[in-house]
């Protein structure tokens, strides 16, 4: 089969996947380690994918103390144009930035004040995407009804960006949707396969509570669905499209839900 920037990119959202719900295995990191390869071999049209795959790598070499690799990926992700500052600013990466390699490394880095908007955005959305999760985790425990809910998640935004890393971060932002989403549905399906069970079997099943869940469980699917909407990233007019470095190391505050 032909490599393609679409085959790829389904490919690296899987290993993303991958990596989010099964940790850093070896599955996970050769996955990488294949998709740099190649969309390398793509020319630059795989050049984001390029710079997505080293920065992932990067990241768990960071988190498993790995300084040296952790700033060869990331090198190998800066000239391969990601841009997203925003990123170099996580706690596993922040013990990096007294390095001199690192800093180098982040003053060759150029994004435009649109994209900066965007990836702001983008990290705000995982955090909340988490946050939302874990809230629909609770509010669903001891829930009578047979429905299943899903877990809405705002839209990935659909500009033309000015510089790769922005790519790169929306599919980290699309794994952890998928991630979070095929865990909360699991669990929802656990759940109602569970209680229809229960439901045919317990002659003292309270019906009119499961109704009452069920109503409930609707109003707030709909509430988190209008939520997810109006949150959809609506570029700002006038926002810069010059290329320009990078906010300073170190004065970027790491978004929060």
């Amino acid at each position: 089969m032909v490599d393609s920037v679409n085959s790829l990119t389904a490919r690296l959202h899987e290993v993303l996947v991958t990596l989010l719900t099964d940790g850093a295995g070896g599955v996970a990191v050769t996955g990488l380690h294949d998709v740099v390869a190649r969309a390398t071999a793509l020319g630059p049209d795989g050049t984001w994918l390029v710079a997505a795959g080293h920065v992932s790598l990067g990241g768990l070499a960071a988190a498993h103390g790995q300084p040296d690799q952790a700033v060869f990926h990331l090198d190998a992700a800066v000239a391969a144009g990601y841009s997203d500052c925003v990123a170099l600013h996580v706690a596993p990466l922040r013990p990096l930035h007294g390095d001199p390699r690192f800093q180098a490394l982040y003053r060759r880095m150029r994004v435009t004040q649109a994209d900066l908007d965007e990836l702001f955005w983008l990290h705000q959305e995982m955090q909340i995407a988490v946050r939302d999760a874990r809230t629909a985790s609770v509010d669903n425990l001891g829930r009578l009804d047979t429905g299943v809910s899903l877990l809405p998640q705002a839209p990935l935004p659909t500009r033309e960006p000015h510089t790769p890393g922005v790519l790169a971060t929306r599919m980290d932002l699309a794994a952890v949707q998928t991630a979070v989403q095929r865990a909360s549905v699991a669990a929802e399906f656990q759940r109602s396969s569970g209680n229809v069970s229960l439901s045919l079997i317990d002659d003292s099943w309270d019906h009119d509570r499961a109704l009452t869940d069920a109503r409930h469980a609707e109003d707030l699917e709909s509430r988190r669905l209008r939520a997810a909407e109006a949150r959809a990233f609506v570029e700002r007019p006038g926002a810069g499209t010059v290329l320009m470095p990078c906010p300073p190391l170190g004065s970027i505050t790491y978004p929060a839900a």
